[in-house]
């Protein structure tokens, strides 16, 4: 995984007084949610630095990191990693239509991305008995998982109106990966994502140890089994296990991405809101694969899981450098996602992180001629710093301290800058010089023109400037 190069192992242990606290969160969790067991973990800065587990999660064997458990829903974000190094090969466009790939599915004109977004329109659940509790079999093809896609209930939306949560959107992505891969969803996990990152314990069966599936009585502290089915063709909505410390190292790489499976940039797209919510919806939104979620100031991003039997959380903090897992094998009664969000935050507060040491840029990477671009520019009347960034890049910012349309900008070949974030993301930067001399007259961002001097009368200006200038009333 990517980590910092400079942070020493003991600035990445964390303090006595924290691990403490996670534990009382952990244990007054699985007290509270009356789970038979609750394994959590941390991870910071790319390594696991805790984990804590509090009951047995099969009959006289305590829970632990390296138990695994059913992971439900979060299945969706590897499915969705499938799908994006796909498109980053160069085998299929987010914008295609799914049925370009998987014709006669039934799916319309949904695209790539408005399923990985849950914007299809397609319902939330399969047609027939419970697709979690019963075996696949029940469901042998894609017209099994979709129903009747002409009836309302099929779909209950408009494509790309709202976000809407498919399982069987999900289903009909793990079959886009079979068809363009040639190879099983479950092997394609294998191969492309589990084993260059190192999950071991992450499985579509399960793996000993692992956790039984319990459900708990509501008005007494007895069990009931609940049934292990292999799910079939809708196993890439929600088939995998794993464990906590697998799930954390995940969170390591949706963070930092890894080249052996996904760039930096499109794990970054993946995490970038992508769908319009329903009205009344949950306080978040959704990227593709990924939910993304504000708590308390702090976004983070992952995803929940829960199939009869287990639930499980995963969140990542990106700016803070810090995930955190919580499985249990109990039905109900316990909220994983909202464990391990909570348990990202307390590390996150209670020790944030060390900002990275300063260092002057190397000799070679000076560019006298952009070093003289840097200082105060004004769009109008508002002024904004252009610093000079490593790599030839430049970040734009306003001086205030105001939310303004500030970003960073890559420096492409042809002496132009791209946005890489904020308001300006994908947008060109160019510097306009004067014919006569070549001097340099303005930045160009969009259209926007930004001069030396605010509405200076010189600078084209769209709209242009006074001739009398600046001046009084009366």
């Amino acid at each position: 995984m990517t980590t910092r190069t400079n942070t020493a192992p003991d600035v990445l242990d964390l303090l006595p007084t924290t691990r403490r606290a996670l534990l009382h969160s952990v244990a007054a969790a699985q007290a509270a949610g009356r789970a038979p067991s609750l394994v959590a973990a941390v991870q910071r800065e790319g390594q696991v630095v805790w984990s804590g587990a509090r009951g047995a999660s099969a009959t006289g064997r305590t829970a632990d990191v390296e138990t695994q458990y059913r992971i439900g829903s979060i299945t969706k974000t590897f499915t969705a990693v499938l799908v994006m190094r796909l498109r980053d090969e160069g085998l299929l466009d987010l914008a295609d239509p799914l049925e370009k790939y998987v014709p006669d599915t039934g799916a319309g004109d949904a695209t790539i991305f408005q399923l990985l977004g849950h914007t299809s329109g397609l319902a939330a659940e399969t047609p027939g008995p419970w697709w979690e509790r019963t075996p696949g079999d029940l469901r042998p093809e894609l017209a099994d998982v979709l129903g009747d896609v002409g009836a309302e209930e099929a779909r209950p939306h408009p494509v790309g109106r709202v976000h809407h949560y498919s399982n069987p959107g999900y289903t009909l992505l793990g079959s886009l990966v079979e068809a363009v891969r040639g190879v099983p969803w479950a092997e394609a996990v294998r191969r492309e994502i589990t084993e260059p990152l190192g999950l071991t314990r992450t499985s579509a069966q399960p793996q000993a140890p692992y956790a039984e599936g319990w459900a708990v009585h509501p008005w007494a502290d007895v069990l009931l089994p609940e049934p292990v089915v292999d799910l079939g063709l809708m196993a890439s909505a929600g088939q995998l296990w794993s464990t906590a410390g697998d799930l954390c190292r995940f969170g390591a790489f949706l963070a930092a991405g890894d080249e052996r499976v996904l760039s930096a940039d499109s794990v970054r797209e993946m995490r970038t809101p992508a769908a319009p919510l329903e009205a009344g919806g949950w306080a978040g939104t959704y990227g593709l694969g990924l939910q993304v979620i504000n708590v308390g100031g702090r976004e983070l991003v992952g995803h929940g899981g829960s199939l009869p039997g287990f639930v499980a959380g995963l969140w990542v903090s990106v700016a803070d450098g810090v995930a955190a897992s919580a499985l249990t094998n109990a039905t109900s009664g316990l909220q994983a996602g909202a464990l391990a969000a909570e348990l990202v935050c307390l590390v996150a507060e209670a020790e944030p992180g060390i900002a990275e040491e300063w260092r002057p840029l190397p000799e070679a990477e000076v560019d006298q001629e952009l070093l003289g671009l840097t200082g105060a520019w004004y769009w109008g009347t508002l002024s904004h710093g252009l610093r000079l960034l490593a790599d030839r890049g430049l970040s734009l910012a306003r001086l205030d301290g105001g939310a303004g349309r500030g970003s960073r900008f890559l420096a492409r070949p042809d002496g132009t800058w791209v946005g890489l974030d904020g308001y300006y993301a994908g947008e060109m930067l160019r510097v306009v010089r004067r014919p006569e001399d070549g001097s340099v007259s303005h930045l160009d961002l969009a259209s926007f023109v930004f001069t030396r001097e605010a509405y200076e009368p010189q600078a084209p200006v769209p709209g242009g400037v006074d001739a009398r200038g600046w001046r009084g009333v009366g």
